[in-house]
């Protein structure tokens, strides 16, 4: 069997892992450049056995990066998700994590020219047509992976790559709220359905007779539990405007719950049927955001029924000093520790909007060469 190679880079961004591609070294053809990235991570198979996936939808993502024509974005990021356990690679979201790396990968391969010590590298998420901006250290020109930054999620200390989205409010429904209100009741559960840069459904735990801090390993073996969530998912699809979302990635399905290790808010996130072992950067982005808004499903469960008003919710610890530019940092709870997310949210005469969101992750490349796809991936995607 002839196999051909292809040029990438193996990365982690934030608490997920992937393959790097330029988009030159693919396929045009949409059908065949799926059928070579499968081929590429061994799905279908959920042990990825035969590829360079990692077995679990949190490692086995793609990034496709190319310069753009843009004047505001030095570079295009296209995310794909490879699913282990069936044929599919979907577009239908964004992924913060992996954007990440878009960064660091863009510098080195001379996309973007490097400065000393800092290089701000201008991203245009094509998933989402939004812009983000990362800051990637370069001293001496080189891109720097070590460093004293920690996130969750990730064993050690890397070189802290702080993000800075662009108007991501509504990115993929149309509106921050895309049913109109903060609060909806969708098959007899009381809801939050938002979109701060990924469509997301707030649930309180306690509606579904949870604590909120429960394993995701107990949450998945719990069948009657996974069949509501997904019912509610389905039912949520098109009052969000996503319409039929059976074979979507969208919306997430964030459980709620008081905090248990002094954040602003605990959760458990459905991506949509493996339960995350963190929280997506843009899933936390907007769980942050419904925190900080009167009436929603987050301001009855953080810090218990009695919440702070929304300008109150911060960090951990009770009075963290407020940022200069009146933004608040908001520590979203997840399995595995604490995202935190910057925001500044203003509620005027009923209208929301959200004039900052940020968030700080980092990366590191792995490995770069050429991963080996077999010849017959690409009659395959012209089949398809």
């Amino acid at each position: 069997m002839r196999q051909v190679a292809i040029s990438c880079s193996a990365m982690r961004g934030g608490t997920s892992k992937g393959l790097v591609f330029l988009a030159d070294d693919l396929p045009d053809d949409r059908a065949t450049r799926d059928a070579v990235l499968l081929a590429a991570m061994g799905s279908p198979d959920e042990r990825e056995i035969d590829g360079m996936g990692g077995s679990h939808p949190l490692t086995s993502k793609v990034a496709v990066v190319s310069p753009s024509a843009r004047d505001d974005a030095d570079v295009e990021y296209l995310f794909l998700q490879v699913w282990p356990d069936r044929a599919e690679v979907s577009d239908g979201q964004n992924c913060g994590n992996m954007l990440a790396a878009v960064g660091p990968f863009a510098i080195e391969q001379g996309l973007v020219p490097a400065a000393d010590p800092l290089t701000p590298v201008r991203i245009w998420m094509r998933n989402t047509q939004t812009l983000a901006t990362a800051s990637v250290q370069t001293p001496g020109g080189l891109v720097r992976y070590d460093g004293s930054a920690r996130i969750d999620g990730v064993p050690g200390t890397h070189a802290p790559i702080p993000i800075e989205f662009a108007d991501v409010a509504g990115s993929s429904c149309g509106a921050l709220l895309p049913t109109g209100s903060v609060s909806d009741v969708i098959e007899g559960t009381r809801v939050t359905c938002i979109d701060n840069g990924m469509p997301v459904v707030c649930i309180a735990a306690a509606d579904l007779g949870l604590t909120g801090q429960e394993s995701p390993a107990e949450l998945e073996a719990d069948a009657e539990l996974t069949r509501r969530v997904e019912a509610i998912r389905l039912a949520a699809g098109p009052l969000m405007n996503l319409g039929d979302v059976t074979d979507k990635t969208v919306p997430k399905m964030s459980l709620l719950s008081p905090p248990a290790h002094g954040g602003a808010i605990s959760t458990r996130t459905f991506i949509p049927h493996r339960v995350h072992e963190a929280i997506g950067v843009f899933g936390a982005v907007s769980v942050a955001t419904a925190c900080m808004l009167p009436g929603s499903v987050a301001t009855t469960v953080l810090r218990g029924v009695n919440a702070p008003e929304p300008a109150a919710v911060l960090a951990r610890g009770d009075d963290p000093p407020e940022p200069p530019d009146g933004s608040a940092d908001i520590e979203v709870e997840h399995p595995t520790g604490f995202f935190t997310v910057t925001l500044a949210v203003e509620v005027s005469a009923g209208t929301i909007t959200v004039s900052r969101s940020a968030l700080l992750r980092t990366a590191r490349l792995l490995m770069r060469g050429e991963v080996m796809v077999p010849s017959a991936a690409w009659s395959q995607g012209a089949s398809r």
